[in-house]
């Protein structure tokens, strides 16, 4: 057995490739996801609670707790999934991030399965989510977009979604952050389509193979059909950092 380490192999003048190389492709413009990515819906209990008292009624917490519950199994626009789509709704919701109406339609009638008794609160429930207030953006996001812009990295928003998030983004003061929306309902693709990751890359003037696209679903990771890197993360407790840092370290020279 040998007394010394063994000499560390290096490529002969001339024979460079056959090295190995770390290499990274540079990063000239970031796609984020919304939901689960730079914001989370509002705490389900608080949902329920506002909802009622725009139809003028007060909940005690406990039943708003039990309500909470059995609409999150029914299924909310944000997650989760419903348990089960019924059968009338199955249309709505295959397109429910195609069509305003189809989205609409398919969470307020998700709702409507649950007999909460107070009237309009379907409706109330999902005018939660047209709403800022109606979301929290994670304690990360304003952060990470004002790093990017300060560097000159091009940011697009792209997501599945059946309504403007423009109004939101206006509220939080991040608009000027942000240099495209690309939403499904506009554009007539959903991830993981490559169709609307190449429409946000060509809004941002970038080739895909210069993008990052960072969300938190497969649907996000199939960006990279499209020719983009990607960069899925947890999502986060709403209010809370979502690791979003990563970001500048993949995007920011060093």
């Amino acid at each position: 057995m040998p007394d010394h380490a063994e000499p560390t192999q290096t490529p002969s003048p001339g024979n460079e490739a056959a090295a190995p190389r770390a290499s990274r492709r540079p990063v000239k413009a970031v796609l984020f996801d919304f939901h689960g990515t730079l914001a989370q819906v509002e705490e389900p209990r608080q949902w329920v609670l506002e909802a009622a008292a725009a139809c003028g009624v007060t909940l005690d917490r406990v039943r708003a707790t039990s309500l909470a519950d059995r609409l999150l199994t029914a299924g909310r626009a944000g997650g989760p999934l419903p348990a089960r789509v019924p059968p009338r709704l199955a249309e709505l919701w295959a397109d429910r991030d195609l069509y305003q109406h189809a989205h609409r339609g398919a969470y307020t009638g998700l709702a409507e399965t649950v007999d909460a008794g107070i009237e309009g609160f379907a409706d109330a429930l999902y005018e939660r989510l047209l709403t800022a207030d109606g979301w929290l953006p994670y304690a990360d996001t304003a952060p990470t977009l004002t790093a990017l812009r300060d560097a000159g990295v091009p940011v697009a928003v792209v997501s599945n979604i059946g309504f403007d998030l423009r109004p939101h983004f206006d509220t939080w003061g991040l608009t000027d952050l942000v240099g495209a929306f690309v939403l499904s309902y506009e554009v007539g693709r959903c991830k993981p389509d490559p169709a609307i990751f190449w429409r946000a890359c060509g809004m941002l003037g970038v080739d895909p193979e210069q993008t990052l696209m960072v969300g938190d679903t497969p649907a996000d990771a199939g960006a990279v059909t499209a020719g983009c890197a990607a960069l899925v993360l947890p999502a986060a407790e709403p209010g809370r950092g979502n690791g979003l840092g990563a970001v500048l370290d993949l995007a920011l020279p060093a």
